[in-house]
């Protein structure tokens, strides 16, 4: 399997010397150097900020939407009829309701 090539840009961080103790014990633990185990760390935390970004704006569209629809439908209600679809029974469909916003 050919490797993906990328272009590396260098930095310097400087890590207080509990950090750098801590970050060598886990890297070794895991098997990997300092710097492999650091690149793993900060490029699974720039995946996570990017997935919370996400959601917070899918988030906030979703909340638009249904501000503009002007229907939503009771939460217990919906779950009840989820519930009752996936168990193979006659389930009542809710009923959608007007929106009232929060204070």
């Amino acid at each position: 399997m050919p490797r993906e090539e990328c272009s590396l840009a260098a930095t310097s961080l400087k890590l207080p010397d509990d950090l750098k103790r801590r970050l060598e014990r886990l890297a070794a633990h895991a098997h990997k150097t300092p710097h492999a185990f650091m690149l793993e760390v900060l490029a699974r935390e720039a995946e996570r900020a990017e997935l919370r970004e996400r959601f917070a704006t899918e988030a906030a569209e979703s909340e638009q939407e249904a501000l503009s629809g002007g229907k939503t439908y009771a939460l217990a209600a919906t779950f009840d009829y989820l519930e009752g679809r996936v168990a193979g029974t006659k389930a009542r469909r809710p009923k959608a309701r007007a929106w009232r916003a929060s204070k």
